[in-house]
């Protein structure tokens, strides 16, 4: 199968949403990211999971915790100076993209998008 270099911005229809929130450490080698996923991406979630390059993928690593609102958030401490591919998993069926991530870029794997962020 040819590889696709497949790379695009997000798009503004993400419109109100804030960017990804990052917090740089004091050498600028690690980053805080808060990870986030409006109740609208996924009404009547019950279980999301963000699963990435950072965590080889896994879907069980990092659980996200649901708001009052019924959002879902996760803060992560990455590595800085990379991009970091990843998509979320809602209530273990189904894969969202972030609707405010830098941009995405093509998977052979997954046949779609994921989701990146750049620190």
């Amino acid at each position: 199968m040819k590889k696709r270099n497949h790379v695009h911005e997000a798009p503004s229809a993400a419109g109100s949403q804030p960017p990804m929130k990052r917090e740089y450490s004091r050498d600028k080698t690690r980053c805080r990211v808060t990870f986030w996923l409006p109740q609208t991406a996924a009404p009547g979630a019950t279980t999301v999971a963000v699963a990435g390059s950072f965590n080889d993928w896994s879907v069980d690593r990092h659980s996200m915790v649901q708001l009052a609102n019924g959002d879902f958030h996760l803060e992560l401490e990455l590595e800085a100076g990379r991009e970091h591919e990843f998509r979320f998993l809602i209530d273990g069926v189904r894969w969202e993209n972030a609707w405010n991530a830098d941009k995405y870029v093509w998977s052979d794997h997954a046949q779609g998008e994921n989701s990146v962020i750049v620190i």
